[in-house]
């Protein structure tokens, strides 16, 4: 049962078509939005064709109705009950992804990454004696638990007890927490009743293995922990290689491949002595650049270009340096002459016209604070 191939596409499918079957059909009401007592105006009056409230005195006549775009009206599409809720899954499917969830679950690295806490685990999958089957108190049962070192899971549970998200906290399931423990037993003789008020913990018997509680969420890799009975009975459950299945008609997965080392398998001497040798004589096309972004291809083209380059940027070189020259020498010149007589007399000029402006508005501000000083009766009506 462990060596059977995992197949994580397989489980998911499986688990998500069976998780659909324990749905309840629900509908609105086939009447909602088809109450009230209305009629068409017909055309002619300026107005669309949806049926309106008839009457008069209130806001409400006159309103349209029935109508999904109407206030008060039917929903489009309205959910009908007779809607496809349940999913019929092959039964040998459903037998193959069970076999590959529990083939999951002997793998450290696949429990570990579905989020159990086995690191004080002695080994997976996890079997224990049959005397586990006898308890028959929740505190030898979580005495057993330590033991295993398996605690830390069910504590993990208990740390992830949060209020469940949207309206399904009013609908009587209003926590939600992680998984914890599976343990499957052969015979109950009491373990049913001593494992099941531990948080996360739950129990299963082997005959009766549920795809939805191998792997929840269609995720594979389920901490499991086992009795010896339940052990033993799975081979004659399921079935090997060379023994047949009690179920009728079943034979478990098998691997294709007797060692599925691909690396191992490639780099045998028989493999590597029929291959071809590896080519090393294969010439890589040149990348193609652009000769006049690129100066190595120009000059592959054009070997005078360098020259030409050299030259021109010598040349925008010496003129900068003969401007800068100029420039500097035009600079000392004006700051040995000072000021021309043309720029002294223009700025007199300026400073002569710019007080005579003052004294206007000086004496214009003066005659009219006198004014106002002498105002009579007159003037101020």
């Amino acid at each position: 049962m462990f060596t059977t191939p995992l197949r994580p596409d397989l489980i998911q499918t499986v688990h998500t078509n069976m998780n659909k079957n324990h749905r309840q059909a629900y509908s609105v009401n086939k009447y909602a939005g088809k109450q009230a007592a209305a009629a068409s105006w017909g055309t002619g009056r300026a107005v669309s064709r949806i049926p309106r409230v008839s009457g008069g005195g209130t806001s409400r006549s006159g309103q349209g109705a029935f109508g999904n775009m109407c206030r008060g009206g039917h929903m489009f599409a309205p959910t009908k009950t007779w809607r496809r809720w349940h999913r019929k899954v092959n039964l040998k499917q459903k037998r193959h992804a069970v076999c590959s969830a529990l083939a999951a679950s002997a793998v450290p690295a696949l429990v570990m990454a579905r989020g159990h806490k086995v690191d004080t685990v002695a080994e997976l999958p996890l079997v224990v004696s049959d005397d586990v089957e006898t308890t028959s108190k929740t505190s030898k049962a979580q005495e057993v638990l330590s033991k295993l070192g398996a605690i830390a899971d069910v504590q993990k549970v208990k740390d992830s007890r949060a209020i469940r998200s949207g309206k399904g906290k009013m609908r009587n399931c209003r926590y939600v927490s992680r998984k914890g423990p599976l343990v499957v037993y052969g015979t109950d003789s009491g373990l049913s009743k001593a494992f099941r008020n531990i948080p996360g913990v739950e129990v299963a018997s082997v005959d009766r293995l549920n795809l939805l509680s191998l792997a929840p969420g269609g995720h594979a890799g389920r901490f499991i922990v086992w009795t010896k009975s339940a052990v033993e009975k799975l081979n004659g459950l399921y079935g090997t290689a060379t023994t047949k299945s009690s179920k009728k008609g079943y034979t478990p997965m098998r691997p294709l491949m007797t060692n599925s080392d691909l690396n191992r398998i490639i780099n045998s001497d028989e493999v590597q002595s029929i291959v071809k040798a590896p080519k090393d004589d294969h010439v890589r096309a040149p990348l193609k650049k652009n000769p006049l972004k690129n100066l190595g291809a120009m000059l592959k083209l054009n070997p005078y270009q360098k020259t030409a380059t050299r030259m021109q940027l010598l040349a925008e070189a010496r003129r900068k340096g003969d401007k800068a020259a100029k420039l500097a020498e035009a600079r000392k010149k004006a700051a040995k002459a000072g000021r021309s007589k043309a720029v002294k007399a223009s700025g007199k000029a300026f400073y002569k016209q710019m007080m005579v402006d003052s004294d206007y508005v000086g004496d214009r501000y003066d005659n009219f604070a006198a004014w106002l000083g002498n105002k009579t009766a007159e003037d101020e009506e």
